[in-house]
């Protein structure tokens, strides 16, 4: 299977498809998709955000991230459809994610069931991460 990275504005991605990626991902389970008007401003708000798409334009990943393009770049979202796991697209959207930024360090919090695959491709575990919430 073949698949195209692209730099996308968050608020031009179609709301119903990303909302779909985020269900079928699993990442849905800890966004807050019945919000539309949070999810959208989500997207709209990344100055980041990232696409993989087949030939015929299907959505099969997304990277949604914050960055200064200079020291750091927080992901805030990587989520690849169920049925495309495990092919090599969430690499992809990660190393798409490093050349737009490729002097910032990449930064981000793990869902847990996906803790085990970010040392697989080089990022290595930060001990003092923490999480206030509203």
């Amino acid at each position: 299977m073949s698949w195209k990275t692209e730099r996308v504005t968050g608020s031009d991605l179609g709301l119903d498809e990303a909302l779909d990626l985020y269900r079928d991902s699993g990442l849905g389970a800890r966004r807050p998709l019945a919000d539309r008007e949070r999810f959208a401003a989500m997207l709209a708000g990344a100055n980041l955000v990232l696409t993989a798409r087949d030939a015929q334009g299907t959505l099969l990943g997304l990277v949604r991230a914050v960055s200064d393009f200079s020291y750091v770049t927080y992901v805030s979202d990587i989520a690849v459809a169920r049925a495309h796991q495990r092919l090599g697209i969430g690499r992809a959207l990660l190393d798409a994610t490093r050349d737009a930024a490729p002097a910032a360090k990449l930064v981000l919090l793990s869902a847990p069931a996906a803790a085990g695959y970010y040392p697989h491709i080089g990022f290595t575990r930060h001990e003092s991460a923490w999480v206030l919430n509203p």
